[in-house]
């Protein structure tokens, strides 16, 4: 390759090698992992798949065709996982639906890919198999921005209240937006356009997610040194912050949870949020948590869960059954069993 290849690879390339490290992160280190870093970890990998054949097809046109076969495979699970991430950020998912629907389409294109590989059918690959994949990845972006049409109209309206978690979900649909175009309109533009255009989006949404973080980790911080009474605006805020990462990550229910960890992910000092539990929620930290405890219990209880009562209280993040019931009955004035014949039909 000449200097100036060499560069477009590099260029090309990075963003898949950055996105593959991401996705492993996302899918084995991650410490108290949501559902959401799951099918993010998925996504990226997928995304990763089909333009790392992109690249090295583009510079070496004589790769082998089982190759070719696997980076086309992966684009059918792009658009699923960008529609799941999105339902699991909101909060909207049912994940026993995304585990199967993921595993159908994965035998279905595993059985098809044994049966006309592409070696033997590359008019089929590259005829009706890129189109379906082309329709199928744009019917789950539409789905995906409708599912998250409350945060584009926030984009819109009033883009200083967007939270941290929204502007990751709002950066993946445009990403993986831009890969679809880019790919879609290769013929009239470039092979390699769309693997460029995944470096970029890579890039662009981390530099945006990093600037959003930032900004709302310097706004409490530079607050804080400035209270001792705890405003009504810093309380709203750190109302928020605790909302979106409860609803997002469901933190709660990490049985190790301490007020410091608790603080760290906020990005404020423990004595200010053990000021704001106490003072302004009249709460001990204990409580606060067990609330919602609780709550994802009675969630539990009233759906038709395979957990005995005993696994609803662990899962809710109790680490003893006796902590569960009796928290359960301080907090609702009955015991789990009771609560869940009462509210099972209804």
């Amino acid at each position: 390759m000449n200097i100036d290849d060499q560069i477009l690879f590099f260029l090309s390339a990075l963003g898949v090698f950055n996105s593959v490290v991401l996705s492993f992160y996302f899918l084995f280190f991650k410490h108290h992992k949501a559902q959401s870093d799951l099918f993010l970890g998925l996504l990226l990998l997928s995304l990763s798949v089909r333009i790392g054949k992109s690249v090295f097809y583009n510079f070496n046109p004589q790769l082998s065709k089982t190759y070719l076969q696997i980076g086309l495979s992966a684009c059918f699970l792009i658009g699923p996982l960008l529609y799941f991430y999105v339902r699991s950020i909101l909060q909207n998912l049912n994940y026993s639906f995304a585990k199967y629907s993921l595993t159908l389409i994965i035998v279905i294109i595993s059985g098809f890919g044994f049966l006309f590989p592409y070696k033997d059918n590359p008019a089929i690959w590259k005829g009706i198999i890129y189109y379906l994949i082309n329709i199928q990845w744009f019917v789950f972006i539409v789905l995906s921005i409708y599912e998250a049409r409350q945060i584009f109209r926030k984009l819109v309206t009033n883009r200083n209240q967007i939270s941290y978690h929204e502007t990751w979900v709002l950066s993946v649909i445009f990403g993986v937006s831009a890969i679809w175009l880019s790919y879609t309109l290769a013929k009239y533009t470039s092979y390699i356009s769309g693997s460029l255009a995944f470096s970029f989006s890579f890039y662009i949404s981390f530099l945006l997610i990093y600037y959003v973080k930032s900004k709302a980790s310097v706004s409490v911080t530079l607050k804080e040194k400035y209270v001792n009474k705890i405003d009504e605006k810093l309380v709203k805020e750190i109302q928020e912050q605790i909302s979106v990462l409860f609803e997002t990550r469901k933190m709660y229910t990490n049985p190790d949870l301490t007020l410091s960890i608790l603080a760290k992910e906020l990005h404020i000092r423990p004595q200010l949020l053990s000021q704001f539990i106490n003072d302004n929620l009249k709460k001990s930290f204990t409580q606060f948590i067990n609330e919602y405890r609780i709550d994802e219990a009675k969630r539990l209880l009233k759906g038709n869960t395979q957990f005995k009562i005993d696994a609803v209280g662990f899962e809710s993040g109790f680490n003893s059954s006796s902590t569960f019931y009796s928290s359960f009955k301080k907090i609702t004035g009955t015991t789990p069993s009771n609560y869940q014949k009462d509210n099972f039909y209804s």
